[in-house]
């Protein structure tokens, strides 16, 4: 009889944080963007282009990780529970970055999207958001959390 262990997964490697880090970047990054570019060119302050840059990126991050885990077979219900545990973490802690960074960089997030300033400070917000979460990632993952949910289902 073989019997399954609940144990903490130690094996997870860096590898593996950096993988689902950069899958979760991808879902954020699409939102983030889109939140960023719509709420510059509709002229909108910084409070609402922050929060629509927040939550476009849990939907584009969410809605990645929902087709991907369909495609394995899985339910809708199921499918977004699985994306809810995987990516809530990862997403926040992405998005606390990331905009931090662009509120933080003087002038950014009034630069205008036809500017360097804007597009350097968004390309380096979601690399510093990447570096940070790879961590957070690989400590859910070696606990059997975050990413380490969606692998399972692979």
């Amino acid at each position: 009889m073989t019997t399954h262990s609940h144990a903490h997964d130690t094996t997870t490697t860096w590898r593996d944080a950096a993988s689902a880090t950069l899958h979760c970047l991808t879902g954020c990054a699409i939102g983030e963007v889109l939140g960023m570019v719509l709420g510059t060119a509709l002229g909108l302050g910084t409070g609402a282009v922050v929060l629509l840059s927040v939550v476009l990126a849990f939907v584009t991050g969410y809605a990645l990780t929902v087709s991907s885990v369909l495609r394995a077979g899985l339910a809708l219900g199921a499918a977004l529970g699985v994306a809810l545990a995987a990516d809530t973490v990862s997403i926040l802690v992405m998005e606390v970055v990331d905009n931090g960074f662009m509120v933080l960089v003087p002038g950014a997030m009034d630069a205008g999207l036809g500017t360097v300033l804007f597009w350097a400070s968004l390309v380096a917000s979601l690399a510093v958001a990447f570096v940070v979460t790879v961590p957070v990632n690989r400590a859910l993952m070696s606990r059997g959390r975050g990413h380490a949910v969606v692998h399972s289902m692979h």
